[in-house]
């Protein structure tokens, strides 16, 4: 297969989507900052969950908005969007905090920076997998395992530095963080748009070009489909699993570590938590890239299913486990399996839906990791704040229940591209009318 876009330049802008969503993937070590929050400003983990329920609600539905812009905006436009919120978002959370104001940090930190992730996040996805039809499957894994990398870059390198550098202020680790991220994030998003073909066409007749798909075949035709709904559901389930882990993880090692040694000092749980979120993000990050191979080699459905079934047996584990070595081992696999549904996820969408229609399905799937930073985080933080002594086994129940759904779910659903008469026929070279 020739190479149509030969050259230094794709690599450079895979580079810069792949940092960029490192970035916004720092996101994934709220509970390094959570366990702080609830120490020092006595909040509740049901308030602190909250926050990052609020976030990743925003972010899948600005996703969804962000994919459906795209060819309307541009990738560099709704990049540079993302950074300066993302950024914004940190300075806006550190005056909530100056504040003690728990509802202005809801929509500094947690509504404003899941927006700008939202835009972020679909962006590089979409058009790195443009740079790269040669490769397609490969990098987009590539880019997004940035993103699952940035729990390790926040919770073992920056939040410590800043921590020391402003003596344990959390007013001035956001708001000077919040610089740092527009320092970086912003230039790099620059860097970012379509490849040469794409560009050289004027804006106007992009958005024609996109419209016209839209009146043929509208997207609710798409996005109202069985077989979008069925992937929804699988995804919502494998997203809320692994969602409940990582919104609490330092926290729930942290009280197995204590319950073998009660004599541990409060610093050296904290730092066993956030070696876990370090760890157990490269994983996360490992795993988009390993199970997206292994999708390629088995079949999309295939690998949810493993992803899935896998996870019931990793989680019946855990709600016994009280040695904290094997609990961590036992969580690192659920983020692998937990980045492995996103490193998935584009792929199957550009298999069943076309690889022209990917920025719109897939930006519009996110709304399940929307959904499920509601329910997982939620969950696990009412059971924490209700019920102490048990938490584990019932948060690690709750994961269960909701791989078990997904799994039923994976059984009604195929790997086959819409059939003639359905949405996706033009795909196929059949040109025919679907009515909204």
């Amino acid at each position: 297969m020739s190479v149509p876009f030969p050259g230094i330049q794709r690599w450079i802008v895979a580079l810069a989507g792949t940092v960029l969503q490192m970035g916004l993937g720092t996101v994934y070590a709220w509970s390094y900052f959570q366990a702080l929050l609830v120490k020092w400003y006595r909040w509740s983990y049901v308030d602190t969950a909250w926050a990052f329920s609020l976030l990743i609600l925003s972010l899948g539905f600005s996703a969804a908005w962000a994919g459906f812009n795209l060819p309307r905006f541009g990738a560099r436009k709704l990049a540079i969007a993302g950074a300066v919120l993302f950024a914004l978002s940190y300075v806006l959370g550190g005056l909530a905090l100056h504040a003690k104001s728990l509802p202005l940090f809801y929509l500094g930190y947690s509504v404003v920076g899941g927006i700008g992730i939202g835009f972020g996040y679909v962006t590089p996805v979409a058009t790195v997998t443009k740079w790269f039809p040669d490769k397609r499957g490969l990098m987009s894994g590539v880019v997004v395992m940035g993103f699952g990398f940035g729990a390790l870059l926040m919770s073992k390198l920056l939040a410590p530095a800043f921590l020391r550098a402003a003596s344990g202020d959390l007013v001035t680790v956001f708001e000077t963080m919040g610089v740092a991220f527009a320092v970086v994030l912003i230039p790099i998003s620059a860097i970012l748009r379509e490849p040469p073909a794409l560009a050289a066409a004027s804006p106007a007749s992009q958005a024609s070009s996109a419209v016209v798909p839209r009146k043929e075949l509208p997207a609710k035709a798409y996005l109202f489909s069985s077989e979008f709904v069925q992937m929804w559901l699988m995804f919502f389930c494998n997203i809320s699993a692994g969602i409940s882990i990582i919104s609490m993880q330092s926290p729930l090692v942290q009280e197995v570590w204590e319950r073998m040694d009660p004599s541990l000092e409060p610093m050296t749980l904290a730092e066993y938590g956030a070696t876990l979120i370090a760890v157990s993000s490269l994983f996360n990050g490992v795993g988009r890239v390993f199970w997206g191979l292994i999708s390629d080699r088995i079949g999309r459905i295939a690998a949810f299913r493993v992803i899935m079934a896998t996870q019931m047996i990793v989680f019946g584990f855990l709600m016994t486990e009280h040695n904290p070595w094997i609990f961590s081992g036992l969580c690192c696999y659920v983020l692998l399996c937990f980045g492995g549904g996103f490193g998935t996820m584009p792929a199957f969408v550009s298999d069943v839906f076309g690889a022209s229609r990917m920025p719109l399905i897939y930006g519009t799937m996110l709304t399940a990791w929307a959904s499920a930073g509601i329910a997982g985080p939620l969950i696990v933080a009412t059971l924490k704040d209700n019920f102490p002594d048990r938490a584990v086994i019932y948060c690690f129940l709750c994961g269960v229940l909701f791989l078990g759904g997904g799994v039923i779910v994976s059984f009604l659903t195929s790997n086959d591209p819409l059939k003639p008469g359905k949405p996706a026929s033009t795909d196929i070279g059949i040109d025919t009318a679907v009515s909204a």
